[in-house]
């Protein structure tokens, strides 16, 4: 096992719920219902992995739950590294991912989800660029959360938030403000939209650079 202050291998942990109708992307079934919204997950995890695989010789998956490995099927590429999402909470659970992560030997680490679909290798590149001098690199999303957060070492500390701070508006700030506490240095990368209610949805229907399969699936489901 690698220690801090000694080299590593560069990874992509990509954080994801199994493509299961009834229990992903919940908040666009006024638009989708259940098994679109589960066939859009998968979509969105394959288009993930496929990114992260391209970029780095090293990715991880952490998924949940338990049984959930069954239904990745064809959206996870062959050599990823898979690992089971630990805790009670997101933060518990990016604390243990990222702790596995590092434990394997990976340093630095960059940590996404996959609600993301306008990040491109540029943004992955930018991302492991700000780390070679900073001790934290951070993706805003629109809605106050972060879409990736680089780790040069396992500061686990930045997931301990107040459980229900982690669906609100406050992440990044409450993210930044312990780093801060930490001595931590940070650098912020370009703002992205996630993809989680049918007004993300409509917006990023706009934008140029959403992949053409996602955009498919964000078509409204025709009534029978």
């Amino acid at each position: 096992m690698n220690t801090p202050g000694h080299g590593g291998t560069p990874a992509i942990l990509v954080m994801a719920k199994a493509p299961r109708p009834g229990t992903v992307k919940t908040r666009l079934h006024p638009l989708l219902d259940p098994q679109r919204c589960a066939e859009l997950q998968a979509e969105l995890i394959r288009h993930t992995m496929q990114l992260t695989t391209a970029h780095t010789p090293r990715a991880y998956l952490a998924y949940a739950p338990a049984d959930g490995e069954d239904t990745l099927g064809t959206a996870v590429p062959a050599g990823v590294r898979l690992l089971l999402q630990r805790g009670e909470d997101l933060g518990q659970r990016l604390a243990a991912a990222v702790t596995d992560a590092f434990t394997d030997g990976a340093r630095p680490l960059l940590v996404i989800g996959t609600d993301a679909p306008t990040l491109t290798a540029g943004h992955l590149t930018a991302a492991f660029t700000a780390l070679d001098d900073l001790d934290v690199t951070l993706g805003p999303a629109l809605d106050g959360g972060y879409y990736l957060i680089g780790l040069r070492a396992p500061h686990t500390s930045l997931f301990a938030l107040d459980p229900d701070a982690w669906s609100t508006d406050r992440v990044l700030a409450a993210t930044r403000a312990l780093a801060a506490c930490e001595g931590l240095s940070v650098g912020l990368l370009r703002p992205l939209r996630d993809l989680d209610t049918p007004d993300d949805a409509a917006a990023l229907l706009t934008d140029p650079a959403l992949p053409a399969a996602i955009a498919a699936l964000l078509q409204p489901t025709e009534s029978p």
